[in-house]
């Protein structure tokens, strides 16, 4: 295996001349994985509360039930995020600490946490960035039907209004849905994420209804924010590539492609699903209505781009279903995360290009990219981590080849601030730039997080 080479400090002026002035440059959390206080002020349960407590769901039977402790020690992640020299942070707000029954009666001390998070940032200057949506829907509607089910759509876009309303004369820039490909599929299809279903036709069907979502929320917070304030959704996407040229291989890659991006971009963008996705899956179309498709297309200020690693294809003889394509892993000679995910950079500048390329995208923000490797603190000033810092330098390159091909690439957001609750990976899998003690709950910033404070500090000198 190939070994990932040092990087050194001095070539991060180098790295941040090739970023313009007004760009944002900003680490990533969400709500379940970092907040914790799940009983706390109000706060109601939620998938991932009910998920957590389930048997065999998360590793070592572990839940966000404190996480980073986030809720009580915001302000001192601001400091820390302003000694990074973060000029961005991008957050989620838990549905059910706004709204415990999903709709309804407002948790108004709920709503009070996320006013003085973005006062704080603002006071730090730094900008926020929200997602209104981060998986942690509300329990009482899972057990309405969820995301299978039209009417959450409709709590949604009524959930977003309340918290734009309370925000939005602060917040310019929002994320209706974080990666809804993985609270679809991985939560409805095969069940290795809240709320654990595995049932195919029920993940095609909640996707949609999280597309429609989407498409509600959107009026109603334009309807109450201020005309400069930008609307956006993150999503999680991969770069296809073919293994070897062979027709099947081709035929395979395309399926591949229109599973793993096509499926919520063409909809957002194209007014449409991808032509044949539907049977390719061997499944029925989503109950679309009348407008459905309309309301998704409405026009957005930017795209969040999430993406960690590529996927290699080779083709099979007969056609796949769509999920099913097959891939080589592990790759020769390839290195790997934590999370057994390749470390392929190039991936990312190409999609970036692929994307700014076949959709009219008007900004691109990378709105999550980054590693887990396995920390260890040793009771230090810091941590060791000199792949994690390989990592960022090769993908943070990666971004500025993308502009310089002509990608309208505005901010990149590393995944992320803390080390946090990596879902049915529990507390094992450590993605921060800052380590987590979860015991004590002291925070240590790592090496990587001093590189990325040296390229950020190089990019404020240039631009003075």
């Amino acid at each position: 295996m190939t070994s990932i080479p040092t990087v050194s400090f001095q070539a991060v002026e180098d790295l941040a001349a090739r970023f313009p002035a007004s760009f944002f440059w900003g680490a990533a959390t969400s709500s379940y994985q970092v907040e914790g206080a799940v009983a706390e002020d109000g706060r109601g349960p939620s998938i991932w509360d009910d998920f957590s407590a389930t048997p065999g769901k998360v590793a070592d039977g572990q839940s966000g039930a404190l996480a980073a402790d986030h809720y009580h020690r915001y302000r001192e992640d601001v400091a820390l995020m302003a000694r990074l020299g973060l000029n961005a942070y991008r957050f989620s707000v838990a549905w059910p600490r706004v709204l415990p029954e999903g709709r309804g009666a407002v948790n108004q001390a709920g709503l009070d946490f996320y006013d003085r998070l973005v006062d704080a940032l603002l006071e730090a200057g730094i900008q926020p960035f929200v997602t209104l949506y981060h998986w942690d829907l509300p329990s009482v509607l899972e057990r309405e039907g969820g995301w299978r089910v039209r009417s959450t759509a409709y709590a949604f876009a009524d959930y977003a209004e309340v918290v734009t309303r309370r925000l939005g004369d602060r917040v310019l820039h929002w994320m209706t849905l974080n990666e809804p490909w993985c609270s679809a599929y991985l939560g409805y299809g095969v069940g290795v994420h809240a709320p654990g279903l595995r049932d195919r036709q029920a993940a095609v069907d909640a996707a949609h209804h999280l597309l429609l979502a989407h498409g509600l929320a959107l009026p109603r917070m334009r309807a109450v924010l201020p005309a400069q304030a930008q609307i956006g959704t993150a999503q999680v996407l991969v770069k296809v590539y073919g293994a070897d040229e062979r027709p099947e291989t081709q035929r395979d890659v395309a399926l591949a492609h229109a599973f793993s991006n096509r499926w919520f971009l063409d909809p957002l963008y194209r007014g449409s699903y991808p032509e044949g996705l539907f049977a390719a899956l061997g499944l029925k179309p989503p109950p679309i209505e009348e407008g459905d498709l309309e309301l998704i297309a409405a026009p957005l200020d930017f795209l969040g781009v999430n993406n960690y690693s590529r996927m290699l294809v080779r083709g099979s003889p007969e056609p796949p279903l769509a999920d099913q394509c097959r891939t080589v892993s592990p790759v020769p000679n390839a290195c790997y995360t934590d999370m057994a995910w390749e470390i392929f950079p190039q991936g990312l500048r190409d999609l970036l290009l692929d994307v700014s390329r076949d959709y009219p995208v008007q900004r691109l923000y990378v709105t999550e990219n980054g590693a887990a490797f396995p920390d260890e603190w040793d009771g230090g000033e810091t941590v060791h981590d000199p792949r994690r810092v390989a990592y960022l330098a090769s993908y943070i390159s990666a971004c500025a080849e993308a502009l310089e091909q002509g990608a309208p690439l505005c901010g990149y957001f590393v995944w992320s601030l803390l080390d946090n609750f990596e879902w049915a990976e529990g507390y094992r899998k450590r993605f921060g730039i800052v380590y987590v003690d979860y015991a004590s709950q002291r925070r240590v910033i790592k090496e990587s997080g001093l590189w990325y404070a040296a390229l950020l500090q190089a990019f404020r000198s240039r631009c003075r």
